[in-house]
Order: structure tokens, then C-alpha cells, then sequence
């Protein structure tokens, strides 16, 4: 492939430029002028590792075609206290896993506990690395969201599942995958300070919503200048309406403060501004929200 007719479409282009990391930007340029992975460390001047997360990122933000066996919902397989008793008999990586694991937590695993816990090593083939990484992004998570008790084996068993449903089960996975959430995370909080939600965390709808037009690349004065435009005309906050007015400057290609300025132009109808709600609609929506 000639790199000068290289061609990135816009989805993956805002990926790119979103994702936070430079050795991902220039390993996937690199693969998609025909070179293979297994040269890039001495071409690009990485290190091997810096290669295989960059190459992790690229993967999760599905950015190439690589795929990864995966765990699939419904599979898992339970454990007795004999298996329990035996793993802890005869091997000693599990012993020293079961030790780390309630440090990390600060409190003794019981027999349900420990099961779990030998589901991650022999079902899901995570190694202890890999584990007291889970468990300490689950600690984090939990202090993020304004709790200070530690999370339970439940709720991390949740997650292992769920990396490996995306086929996280390395180091240099569960790097690219935590260094992708906690530039996510600061966006989203980015964009909390913008639209003024302070002082609680975002509903799931609305976090939706957030993600999306995070995802369509707006910058953030961009979304600035739409919740003053959904303010002005209704009132106040209204997802709904907010997200009409994003989704409208995506389809046309307007994803910063200047582009809406000089790119909506559109002429305005007796309703109001093409494109928006009339005012009927937002007569309607501030009942909603009376009514709410």
C-alpha cells in the first residue's frame, strides 16, 4: 500500500485522535501501509511491550482486525470446597495469589471467596499479575465513584468477566484497557464541569448520552456552545433536546466551536432554527420536565 494515498475514514480518525496514545497512532499507520506487527518494535523505535499495548488499545478500539478468543456469557463452572482445599495444598501460585488478593482487600477470602478466586486461574486463565491488576482498577473504581469500602469478590468476578468477554487477559491488555478508561473518565468529567454537574455522578441514560458525543468527536467548546443553545431555549438542561443539537452538527460535520460558527448557517423557519425543535416541542418538553 502507497502511504501517499493512505485514506482513514472520520470514525476511525476521531478514535485515533481520541485515544490517547501516540505508540497506538503510529502502529496502526505503521500496519495500515502493509507492515506486520512483528517488525514495528525495531522500525518505530518501541520497545516490545510499548508495541504489544499500543497494539491492545488498537485492538479494543477495534481498529484492526484482530480478534481474541473470548470467555462467552453462561460458561462458568463451579467450583467445590475440595477443589478449593486442593488448590491450596498444591499450588503454590494460588497460595500466594489467595495472600496477595486479602492484602489488597484487607480482609480473610472465605470458601465462596476462594472459589471464585479459582475461577479467574483455572477458568478464565488469568495469571496473578494480571489478577491484582483487576483488583486494584475494581479498588480504584470504587473510590472514584465516592465509595471507601473496598469492593467484593462479586463485584470483581463481574468484571473479570468482562474483560475477558473483550479478551483482556495480559498485562499489556489490562494496561491499554485501564489507560483507555481513565481517559475516558476524565473527558467525562470534562464534559460534567461544562454542562455544570457537579456534586454527583451521571446516571446511566445520562452517560449515554455524554459517551456518544464524546465519541463523535465534539470538542468541548463545541458542547459548551449546545448547552447554552439548550439552555436559552428551554430552560435548562434537557438531554434530549442537547443531544437533537449534537447530532445535527455531527451529521453536517461540525465537531468544534468554530466549525458551528461558521458551518450553521441553516435558515431559520417560523418554528425556530432549521434542524431544532419548535416551539410546540419545547413547550411539551419543559411539561416533561415540570411533570418529572
Amino acid at each position: 500500500m502507497n502511504i501517499d494515498r493512505l485514506t482513514i475514514e472520520p470514525p476511525e480518525l476521531r478514535k485515533l485522535l481520541l485515544c490517547g496514545s501516540t505508540d497506538a497512532v503510529m502502529l496502526y499507520l505503521y500496519l495500515r501501509v502493509g507492515n506486520s506487527q512483528q517488525s514495528a518494535a525495531g522500525e518505530l523505535r518501541m520497545s516490545q511491550s510499548q508495541v504489544n499495548c499500543a497494539a491492545a488499545l488498537l485492538r479494543q478500539l477495534g481498529l484492526t482486525a484482530d480478534t481474541k478468543p473470548v470467555i462467552h456469557p453462561g460458561e462458568r463452572p463451579s467450583y467445590t470446597e475440595d477443589d478449593v482445599l486442593k488448590a491450596m495444598d498444591s499450588d503454590s501460585d494460588f497460595r500466594s495469589l489467595y495472600g496477595e488478593v486479602q492484602r489488597l482487600l484487607g480482609k480473610v477470602l472465605n470458601t465462596e471467596e476462594l472459589k471464585i478466586l479459582l475461577g479467574f486461574t483455572r477458568y478464565l486463565g488469568l495469571s496473578a499479575d494480571v489478577i491484582s491488576v483487576l483488583v486494584c482498577y475494581c479498588k480504584e473504581r470504587n473510590r472514584q465513584r465516592g465509595s471507601s469500602r473496598n469492593p467484593s469478590l462479586r463485584t470483581i468476578e463481574k468484571e473479570a468477566y468482562a474483560w475477558a468477554e473483550q479478551g483482556i487477559d495480559t498485562l499489556e491488555e489490562a494496561a491499554a484497557f485501564i489507560q483507555h478508561r481513565n481517559l475516558r473518565n476524565s473527558r467525562l468529567q470534562k464534559l460534567m464541569d461544562t454542562i455544570q454537574i457537579r456534586g454527583r455522578n451521571l446516571t446511566p441514560g445520562e452517560e449515554r448520552y455524554a459517551q456518544s458525543w464524546l465519541d463523535m468527536g465534539f470538542d468541548m467548546d463545541a458542547i459548551a456552545m449546545a448547552y447554552e443553545r439548550t439552555c436559552l431555549n428551554t430552560g435548562g438542561l434537557s438531554w434530549a433536546y442537547m443531544n437533537k443539537i449534537l447530532t445535527r452538527w455531527h451529521e453536517a460535520g461540525l465537531h468544534t466551536a468554530d466549525a458551528v460558527r461558521t458551518g450553521d448557517r441553516k435558515p431559520t423557519t417560523p418554528n425556530g432554527a432549521a434542524g431544532e425543535l419548535g416551539e410546540r416541542e419545547i413547550a411539551a418538553i419543559r411539561r416533561l420536565m415540570q411533570e418529572g
